[in-house]
């Protein structure tokens, strides 16, 4: 059903600063690329949020009834420890400080972050490429942008000349930033770098002799830059110009702005119509992390063991809470605002019992079309999630009214405003039934509290000096996927892949 051609989308486009009016570039079709994990960790909560809302994005593309294709890729090499070209891939190191393959990193990384979008019903990206997987395509970008003048290659790295490139396009049109200034409050080059300039950014590195992933090149055997996987893959399933780009807040500068680069620098034009981005998210008020145990990993939330939290909550508690707020505004995730959310879950969820066994009536009291629009209103404003939950709890007041005899509906009328919370609720929101929510969380407690046993008899095993013991316990879990911390607080655990 071709619902668009009635409803009008406002999308807030980065690029721009505004909410601009959406319209694709092919009539019923949608291309939407958006930059997925670097594997070499578990996922964390930040990305969940990012990923589910570009999931609702999708989710209510789909329920217009748009044809989508949705990429979403995996970065499996070249992203080095921090933005400057400097520094190790952080596969690599990985893979170097675990004594195992950078692939095994790779692996189970991948998997756990499937295993946790799984947990929050994610629908799965249409095309999910991974860097390595397309060194060939990266490797014939970097000819093209060498061929136009726009990059130089020395001692087997090759450069992106952003003093050049900004001399016929504009380098910093998404974040806002101006090349001068930039060159103006940066320090001089230490003599020990090869950049021309450092603003440059790496397209290829020459990889030093101790470096584990390397692919062979014209230039050197080496690896790609970070930026490049991105333009190489959007325009290999999307072509040289796409409806919509999505990440995280943090990718505006540098990441999307050398998207913005390389692909004008190729082709001569902008690559996307429509930038979006997620914001970020807090825990109690602070930035999330880990050194000052300020942090939450999604494994935490489904057992309840972790400091920050006071009970175990369902993936289906915290998707509502993560989507009771848009997308462009920070998250404070706390324990008080996670239970708030779980009585609201299951208000939303009891509403929808109550109203399969009402009574109905010869005329309707309340004009339930007016209300379904309502809720397409709040999604066509910049997919606004909290406008719609605050909409479905009207649905919810309304049935309430009707069960205690206040209001009355007709049974068409019941009909659409149970089809229209159903559509809304488990289609565009993507929660569950609470039964299959329940039932998730009594497994993560039974879980939680099988780990907590061997934890005690391990614990004593230890203080009985039975190493051999203390060691298989660890272990024989660790194959389990189930990770054991010892701290100063005790022993914690996380469920991996």
């Amino acid at each position: 059903m071709q619902l668009y051609l009635s409803q009008e989308i406002q999308l807030y486009n980065s690029i721009s600063g505004k909410k601009e009016k959406f319209t694709p570039i092919n009539e019923g079709y949608v291309g939407m690329y958006v930059c997925g994990p670097t594997v070499y960790s578990n996922v964390h909560l930040g990305n969940v949020r990012t990923f589910m809302s570009f999931d609702l994005v999708f989710r209510y593309l789909k329920h217009l009834g748009y044809k989508v294709r949705y990429v979403r890729n995996i970065t499996d090499a070249g992203h080095l420890e921090n933005d400057a070209d400097e520094g190790e891939d952080r596969i690599a190191k990985k893979a170097r400080l675990e004594q195992i393959e950078p692939m095994e990193v790779v692996q189970r990384y991948t998997v756990d972050f499937h295993t946790i979008l799984d947990k929050f019903n994610f629908l799965p990206p249409s095309i999910e490429p991974t860097a390595t997987g397309h060194i060939i395509e990266q490797i014939e970008i970097i000819k093209d942008i060498l061929e136009k003048g726009y990059a130089y290659e020395i001692n087997g790295s090759v450069y992106f000349d952003v003093i050049k490139y900004n001399e016929a396009h504009k380098y910093g049109t998404l974040s806002k930033r101006n090349v001068e200034d930039m060159i103006h409050n940066t320090r001089e080059l230490d003599g020990q770098s090869d950049k021309k300039n450092p603003q440059d950014f790496a397209l290829w590195k020459k990889a030093e002799p101790q470096h584990i992933m390397r692919w062979p090149s014209p230039w050197s055997d080496g690896f790609p830059g970070w930026h490049l996987e991105c333009t190489a893959m959007s325009t290999k399933y999307l072509g040289e110009k796409f409806d919509i780009h999505g990440g995280g807040m943090d990718l505006k500068f540098p990441h999307h702005e050398c998207e913005i680069a390389q692909a004008e620098a190729c082709n001569g034009h902008s690559p996307v119509n429509y930038w979006m981005h997620a914001n970020m998210l807090t825990l109690n008020g602070k930035k999330m992390a880990k050194s000052t145990g300020n942090n939450i990993l999604p494994g935490e939330l489904f057992t309840g063991n972790n400091s920050n939290l006071s009970k175990a909550y369902s993936a289906n508690v915290v998707r509502f809470f993560i989507l009771q707020a848009h997308y462009r505004s920070i998250l404070d995730f706390s324990d008080d605002a996670l239970l708030a959310a779980e009585k609201g879950y299951n208000r939303l969820m009891e509403a929808l019992k109550t109203a399969k066994s009402l009574a109905t009536s010869n005329t309707s009291s309340f004009d339930v079309e007016n209300w379904k629009q309502s809720c397409y209103n709040a999604m066509n404003d910049d997919f606004n999630s909290p406008i719609l939950i605050a909409n479905l709890f009207e649905g919810v007041k309304l049935i309430n009214l009707i069960k205690d005899g206040k209001e009355s509906i007709t049974q068409e009328d019941l009909d659409l405003l149970l089809s229209t919370m159903h559509n809304f609720l488990f289609d565009v929101l993507g929660l569950t039934s609470t039964s299959e929510g329940n039932q998730s969380t009594g497994n993560e407690n039974a879980l939680s509290g099988t780990v907590e046993l061997l934890i005690k008899l391990r614990n004593e095993a230890r203080a009985d000096k039975n190493w051999a013991l203390s060691d298989q316990i660890r272990d024989e879990l660790l194959a389990l996927g189930i990770q054991l911390k010892d701290g100063k607080d005790g022993t914690t655990f996380t469920v991996a892949s």
